[in-house]
Formats: structure tokens, C-alpha cells, sequence
């Protein structure tokens, strides 16, 4: 059987075209991956919405030919909460990075996941603040460098999916911009869930976080991913020493019981208006 070249032009706002990310940033392979995974669902363009706040990452939807809208910072979440409250049929996807999400969009994490209200969220985890200078975010690990840790980061980082769990989103997973097809698959499954999906993707910024940690260039932080990455299942039988200094990857959670919020506020909405 012979494959056919994926089209992502039909996908893509070619207007808006080149792209501001670095030679090398892992963000182009997650919209690839993205694009291929909504192009599978097979998703009316006019269907879905993809929002953002502020950062590398959310530049994102300024490329794509959807419904799409770039918000303030940590406020993606926000604005796709009310696309999804108003018009519950649309496919409402939230992009942001580490800082965007976790940092001043934390709250707004947390509490969409508590909710579970039906939006995929798809963390660029780079480990820093990119766009704005290299400062160092929730996810930096311990003892690596910043342009705000200099002498290495001291503060116990965010685990981004531990984090989703403990705040109710009933599907979580991880996977990086080096395994752009387990990414493709991955987004898929997210995308069908219903409820709140967070789906977390390592991916490399070899300018602001890799010259300051002995990576680079975008293939030595690629690698980085490659060697650090450890299924869930192959982590099951590594101790805690194994486990140092690396991340496991898969899907940890997929909880079909909890009802999705939206749909429960209709039917609430539904109630009242017999009374």
C-alpha cells in the first residue's frame, strides 16, 4: 500500500506564513502531529476552535485555518470556557506552554479540570519562558539554569499530569516532540475524550533553556527526550534511583464516570425551565 503525502496546507493559514519559532523548535512538530490527529477525527474546519494565551506556543493558532482566537497570558483556558459554555458542539482546544499554563494560568487549570468541562489543553513543556527571556517556570528541574537561576533552580518543579489528576481532568497523558507518532495518536485519543483532557508534551527550546544546560543545539535536546523518556509500563519495574532524572510517558488516565460539565449544566438549564 503506498501513503500519500499528508496535506497539511489545507489546514494552514498560508498568509501568516513563516512561523516565528526558532530552526529547530519542537512546536512545528506538534502542530504537524495536531493537524494529522484532527484530520483523522475528521472534524469539520468550521467545528473547531483552537485558543491560546501568550508565549511561543500559543502562536500556534494564528497558523491554523480554524476557528481561532490569541488571548491574554494564562487565559486560555478562560476563553475556551466560554466558547464551550456557549456553543457546546464545537471541538475546543486550548494550547499553551509551561508558564502560560501552570504559572499564571494555574488556577484556570486547576479548576477546568475540577469541572471537567469538554476541552483537549496541550501543554508545550519546555521547560522555561521562551518568548520572553529564559526565565526560569514551574516546570524547570530541580538544579538546572535559567536567566533567573544562575546558580540553579532550587524550587521542586511542577509534575504537570500529577498536578491534572489531583485536580480532577479525566484524561491525562504525556508525550514528547522526539515521538512525533505515539504524539499524533495521543492527541487523537484526547480529542475523542469526553470531558477534560491535558495532554502534556516535553519539547525542546535549545535557545533559552538548552545553551544554559549543556544542549545546544535542537538535536542534543532531542536526544535528551529520547533517553529521558520511560513508558509507564517499563517504570513499573524501575526503582526510584532508575527513575532519577527522568519522565515516564503514555496515557495515565482515561475516566469515562465523571459527568462533563457542560452537559450537566444544560440539562440543569433544562430543569428550570419546567419550573
Amino acid at each position: 500500500m503506498i501513503k500519500t503525502k499528508f496535506d497539511y496546507d489545507k489546514y494552514l493559514r498560508k498568509n501568516t506564513l513563516p512561523h516565528i519559532w526558532c530552526p529547530g523548535c519542537g512546536d512545528g512538530i506538534i502542530l504537524k502531529a495536531l493537524l494529522r490527529a484532527i484530520d483523522k477525527c475528521e472534524y469539520p474546519k468550521d467545528d473547531v476552535v483552537v485558543a491560546s494565551g501568550i508565549g511561543c506556543a500559543s502562536r500556534l493558532p494564528g497558523y491554523v485555518d480554524f476557528n481561532t482566537i490569541h488571548t491574554t497570558h494564562g487565559r486560555a483556558l478562560t476563553f475556551a470556557t466560554g466558547i464551550k459554555m456557549f456553543k457546546p458542539r464545537l471541538k475546543v482546544i486550548a494550547i499553551s506552554g509551561d508558564g502560560d499554563a501552570l504559572a499564571i494560568g494555574g488556577n484556570h487549570f486547576i479548576h477546568a479540570a475540577r469541572r471537567n468541562i469538554d476541552i483537549t489543553m496541550i501543554i508545550f513543556n519546555n521547560y522555561t519562558y521562551g518568548m520572553t527571556g529564559g526565565q526560569y517556570s514551574p516546570t524547570q528541574p530541580l538544579g538546572t539554569y535559567s536567566t533567573t537561576t544562575s546558580f540553579g533552580s532550587i524550587e521542586q518543579p511542577f509534575d504537570a499530569c500529577n498536578l491534572a489528576q489531583a485536580a480532577g481532568a479525566t484524561w491525562v497523558g504525556r508525550s514528547t516532540s522526539y515521538h512525533a507518532v505515539q504524539l499524533e495518536k495521543f492527541i487523537v485519543s484526547a480529542l475523542k475524550h469526553t470531558g477534560f483532557s491535558v495532554l502534556e508534551v516535553i519539547t525542546n527550546c535549545h535557545i533559552s533553556f538548552g545553551r544554559r544546560n549543556k544542549m545546544k543545539s535542537p538535536v542534543e535536546m532531542v536526544k535528551y527526550q529520547k533517553e529521558k523518556a520511560i513508558p509507564i509500563r517499563s517504570a513499573e519495574n524501575m526503582s526510584d534511583e532508575e527513575l532519577a532524572g527522568r519522565f515516564k510517558t503514555g496515557i495515565f488516565l482515561e475516566n469515562t464516570d465523571k459527568p462533563e460539565f457542560s452537559s450537566e449544566y444544560r440539562k440543569m438549564a433544562e430543569t428550570l425551565k419546567t419550573k
